[in-house]
């Protein structure tokens, strides 16, 4: 669950609770409190109804003062029955019922009291005009109930039914908070992932809130990085292609000045000049290309065994005249879905950049293993050289386009910073994961992750 949901819905939780739980302490405490005040309410009502009561007896025995109790039990629906001093029933209704609080007023107390069925029971001592005492109980609508008495099964159920309801209320309360910014933070990861025409969905643009000023500023915002990007990515696509016209033709003019002059050591400088420059052209087409491309067009099972093995070789030759090698140290028989020349180009990218930084008589060690991990399966390429390394703040940066790191890891370098970028733009493009991490003897080591097709057995 997102933590921001989390957050939200326990701290209204809470907020409910602590309120509820302030308002009983509240309620409880004050002094002349609402319970303190019901009860001399009922005292008091209790002992008018006593003292008619106690008058009926006197003045015309029982069935007087039983005929006033039955006649107050129909109009008021309040039972009551009188006692003498030693809680022996003289008359009234459910008589029984107000035996135990009559024996507590008996004893001494000034009044008993007890609740059931939602009321009230009662028992007050009342003295006749004569002198004698009586007790008079009776019950009354409990009113607020807060007073006293509670069951606590009731107790306990009731406060379980208020955090339910309280829960599922901060509960769709949080929800409706935070359903528009998950839906955006989830738009903003497609964006990220390359899908520039993503936008928050129209009902939320639609919301006159905070909520929908943020989606449609965001909308707003993602149109214009569209906009700017698309733009520098034609720039970079219409440069590299009008470059290529004056380079074709001073090719030729080149090679119509080698006839002319012969062999010269600034035309040998002039042809590595353009052919730098042409493969730079070529190589900012590519990564324009890969920019513009949000997924595979054409893919295919790829043996990348073989293909490991294969740039493998293609490199030694390179490695040689660096005076180093290049070092297959394990190959599983795995495959992946994806474009052959895309992946080789990748590979090689990294292979190449490795043997160019790796020191003089070491060899760049090429590993491809399987994830362990039984629920990954993930095919994994490590490419590690025995170079200068790359420092830790910079190793995100070197997949960038044109970065190069200063003194290029203390090496003379004739690249343009666009193969590493070129290969993580195709590791991305294949649904994969490409790092770099400095190996612990020294060097540098690049992973691509991709997801596994199967064993090509």
């Amino acid at each position: 669950m997102p933590r921001l949901f989390v957050k939200i819905f326990l701290w209204f939780w809470a907020t409910v609770i602590l309120t509820g739980i302030s308002l009983v302490l509240a309620f409880m405490l004050q002094p002349q409190s609402v319970p303190s005040r019901w009860r001399a309410s009922l005292t008091d009502t209790l002992r008018y109804f006593g003292t008619a009561a106690v008058g009926a007896f006197e003045q015309g025995g029982v069935p007087t003062a039983t005929g006033y109790i039955h006649r107050l039990s129909q109009d008021a629906h309040i039972h009551g029955c009188i006692f003498d001093a030693a809680a022996n029933s003289l008359a009234g209704e459910h008589c029984s019922e107000f035996a135990g609080i009559a024996a507590q007023v008996a004893k001494g107390a000034p009044s008993a009291h007890e609740m059931g069925r939602g009321l009230a029971r009662m028992a007050i001592p009342i003295r006749a005009p004569d002198g004698r005492i009586y007790i008079y109980a009776s019950e009354l609508l409990a009113g607020p109930r807060a007073a006293f008495g509670l069951d606590q099964k009731t107790v306990l159920m009731r406060a379980c039914l208020a955090f339910i309801v309280s829960g599922l209320i901060c509960y769709f309360l949080t929800l409706y908070l935070t359903r528009p910014i998950l839906r955006l933070r989830y738009v903003a990861q497609q964006i990220t992932a390359g899908q520039l025409s993503k936008r928050a969905e129209p009902k939320l643009e639609s919301r006159q809130d905070e909520f929908g000023d943020l989606v449609r500023d965001f909308n707003r915002m993602a149109a214009k990085t569209e906009d700017l990007i698309s733009s520098q990515r034609q720039l970079l696509n219409d440069v590299s292609h009008e470059l290529r016209s004056p380079l074709a033709r001073m090719n030729v003019a080149l090679d119509l000045l080698r006839l002319r002059l012969g062999q010269n050591s600034a035309l040998d400088h002039l042809e590595s000049d353009l052919q730098r420059l042409n493969e730079m052209i070529g190589r900012l087409l590519t990564v324009a290309k890969l920019d513009a491309v949000s997924a595979l067009q054409n893919f295919a099972r790829v043996n990348l065994s073989e293909l490991v093995a294969s740039i493998a070789g293609d490199a030694e030759f390179e490695a040689r005249e660096r005076g180093c090698r290049v070092e297959v140290a394990r190959t599983e028989d795995l495959a992946v879905l994806g474009d052959s020349s895309l992946l080789r180009s990748a590979i090689e990218n990294v292979l190449r950049n490795a043997v160019r930084f790796t020191a003089a008589g070491t060899a760049v060690e090429v590993l491809l293993r399987a994830n362990t991990n039984a629920n990954a399966h993930e095919a994994i390429i490590v490419i590690r050289d025995y170079g200068a390394g790359v420092p830790e703040d910079e190793l995100t940066r070197i997949f960038k386009p044109f970065y190069r790191l200063p003194d290029s890891r203390g090496l003379e370098s004739t690249g343009a910073g666009l193969g590493l970028a070129i290969a993580e733009r195709i590791v991305r493009l294949h649904g994969g994961v490409i790092r770099a991490m400095n190996a612990e003897n020294g060097g540098l080591s690049v992973e691509m992750i991709f997801k596994m097709f199967g064993n090509t057995a």
